[in-house]
């Protein structure tokens, strides 16, 4: 029997999605269907991204789930009802180049924020977390291009990036909410992560 407090995921995607709907809780569901993660029973888990962990895309990730099945997930969300309002969820990832040493994840939603605006924030904050905890020196007034050019210098950190999902509320007033998601697809429940093959 395997056990839960040692499972390790070994694989993830990044995904996004928004929805529209006259009720708040359908216009989620929508969403979750447009980000292709509605037919499981989702868990809500903080943003640690784990050694040896791989990337892979939506469309491999969810070959590996079945409907029902619990999957673990940091999940960005925002909502809103009123016409013409902005309203934006993002995932930011941040991988050290020593494969033996965690990353970061980090959630961001708000109003009114261009994608690209909150793509590049969440980036940045997933990145300042994992900086901080390498002791990679960075200055936090640097425009985040700056800061993310000092990262990659530095050797440390190998990679960063951001899923994002932005959409305005239609003059109708439906409710429109989006969606950007880390899922985790594959576990080691032998308390060790393992290396993905080559």
């Amino acid at each position: 029997m395997l056990n839960p407090m040692s499972l390790i995921p070994t694989k993830v995607f990044l995904t996004h999605g928004v929805g529209r709907h006259k009720e708040r809780l359908t216009s989620f569901e929508m969403a979750l269907r447009d980000a292709g993660i509605e037919k499981y029973n989702l868990v809500r888990v903080s943003s640690i991204f784990p050694p040896h962990c791989k990337l892979v895309s939506r469309q491999d990730g969810v070959a590996l789930l079945h409907p029902g099945q619990v999957v673990f997930t940091v999940l960005a969300e925002m909502a809103t009802n009123e016409p013409s309002r902005m309203v934006v969820a993002s995932i930011g990832l941040a991988v050290p180049s020593d494969a033996n040493h965690y990353g970061y994840i980090s959630e961001h939603h708000s109003y009114g924020q261009k994608e690209q605006v909150a793509g590049d924030y969440a980036e940045d904050l997933a990145a300042s977390m994992l900086a901080t905890t390498l002791g990679v020196p960075f200055d936090p007034n640097q425009a985040w291009d700056e800061r993310r050019e000092a990262y990659l210098m530095s050797g440390d950190i190998v990679k960063t990036r951001n899923v994002t999902q932005s959409a305005e509320c239609g003059p109708d007033g439906l409710w429109t909410t989006v969606v950007a998601a880390c899922v985790w697809v594959a576990f080691n429940a032998s308390g060790v992560s393992e290396a993905p093959p080559q």
